[in-house]
């Protein structure tokens, strides 16, 4: 190892496959983590903070480190460098899973060695033989098919030097094997494509009109890699409920939605980063209805029911490393916490958690009825209603003779999302129609 990859080390940090320590105390816990999941480098003579120390490298150490690995169950064959006076301990991932050390059983989640219990390991082993669905190579996903424009961005928001090549920095953060093939972790997240290669990657986000799934007011399908998938995700959320606006003194106005923001977008990064990609039949779905939000995923606890929401087990340890590298998940484990906590302090019911074969949470949402509240200062408002209805009469001016299908077309909603606005702008005394409905046309009543 040279000093221009140590350098790129000390500058993307710690993460799931790359530790620092200081001295020798708590490796073993970090070479069973890496061998149980996708290999990993230890760099000892580096504090947490990235500044070299440095360590006094003999032969002793290097043994110690060696019988260390060597004690493992089973044993795991580690080897051993140097640059200067750090040492460099590179653990491959292993063929023969699961390992323990004298500590238990440990597994790399994102930056930090995780220790499990033996039903979790067990459990985490799947029927491909594989440890993750994220770490499969994908031998159809090829490099025309790789977004170098989402890999820079990412690159920009981890603040992530490149002074590295390219095939370097991606098989450094665990993305490929080697040039060109690339894990399904990848194609998650830089693909041009993603759901040519995995349909499953899919969110679909629906606004239902009443309290059931008869009647469809609106339905998207985001196709995207993960990151865009996520932030269409939240915009459709924020379309789709009530904002008031709360004015103090001269401030500017600050947005406050029905359901907390951040309550939200912890619920569907724990879906992102939770969901089974190996269940290829169903989706990460989010529903709006008029007295709830339901957000669900494939793929249940792999953790104990007693332990949910004080500790956390990623069925997707890379992807949820490479978001905490973009910040868009926080630290291990919180997540519900703070989920519970934003409704909580919203004044909300508190939120529902399902298990089984699907994981869900549902939000109530609360009665905004009031045009005026006093504390907030302006009126409730549906945004993506007024901007619908707008735009449909915009439409209509232009050509009266349209139908609904070519609304449904031009405004990129369901054809039973336009019959719904349709009628409400009727009823508003909005609009009126001429004639039949074959033949006839719409006027725009001024």
């Amino acid at each position: 190892m040279d000093k221009k990859e140590i350098d790129s080390l000390l500058s993307k940090g710690e993460d799931y496959k790359t530790e620092f320590k200081e001295n020798l105390s708590g490796i073993e816990k970090d070479i069973v983590a890496f061998s149980n999941t996708n290999g990993g480098i230890i760099l000892i003579g580096v504090s947490d903070d990235k500044k070299i120390r440095g360590i006094v490298i003999n032969n002793k150490i290097k043994a110690e480190i060696q019988s260390i690995a060597r004690n493992c169950d089973p044993q795991i064959i580690v080897s051993i460098s140097n640059f200067d006076n750090v040492l460099v301990v590179s653990v491959p991932e292993s063929t023969n899973k699961p390992h323990r050390c004298r500590e238990g059983f440990y597994l790399r989640i994102g930056p930090i060695s995780q220790k499990l219990n033996v039903d979790e390991i067990r459990e985490l082993f799947n029927r491909h033989g594989k440890l993750f669905f994220e770490e499969i190579v994908n031998s159809k996903f090829v490099i025309k098919d790789f977004s170098k424009i989402k890999f820079n961005e990412f690159l920009k928001k981890a603040k992530i030097s490149k002074n590295l090549k390219e095939d370097d920095l991606l098989y450094n953060l665990g993305i490929t094997v080697s040039k060109g093939k690339f894990k399904n972790a990848g194609i998650l997240l830089f693909g041009k494509e993603p759901s040519r290669f995995l349909p499953q990657s899919v969110i679909t986000c629906v606004l239902y009109k009443g309290t059931d799934k008869a009647f469809i007011i609106d339905r998207k399908d985001f196709k995207s890699d993960i990151l865009s998938n996520y932030h269409e995700a939240i915009g459709f959320l924020y379309r789709n409920l009530k904002l008031k606006y709360e004015i103090k003194g001269f401030d500017p106005r600050k947005e406050i939605l029905e359901i907390p923001e951040e309550a939200l977008k912890e619920a569907v990064i724990n879906a992102i980063c939770h969901r089974d990609y190996f269940e290829k039949g169903a989706v990460i779905q989010i529903d709006i209805f008029d007295d709830r939000v339901e957000i669900s995923n494939p793929g249940g606890l792999i953790i104990k029911e007693s332990e949910f929401g004080k500790r956390s087990l990623s069925r997707n340890p890379l992807l949820f490393g490479l978001l905490q590298r973009v910040r868009i998940v926080e630290h291990v484990g919180s997540g519900i916490e703070r989920i519970r906590k934003a409704v909580f302090n919203a004044g909300l019911p508190e939120p529902k958690f399902e298990f089984g074969k699907f994981f869900a949470v549902t939000f109530q949402r609360p009665d905004w009825i009031s045009d005026k509240d006093e504390d907030m200062g302006e009126k409730t408002t549906q945004k993506t209603t007024q901007k619908t209805t707008q735009k449909i009469l915009e439409i209509i001016l232009r050509n009266p003779s349209i139908t609904r299908k070519e609304l449904a077309g031009e405004i990129g909603i369901s054809e039973d999302g336009i019959k719904y606005n349709l009628n409400k702008l009727v009823k508003e005394g909005k609009l009126r129609r001429i004639g039949p409905d074959k033949g006839g046309y719409w006027k725009v009543v001024k």
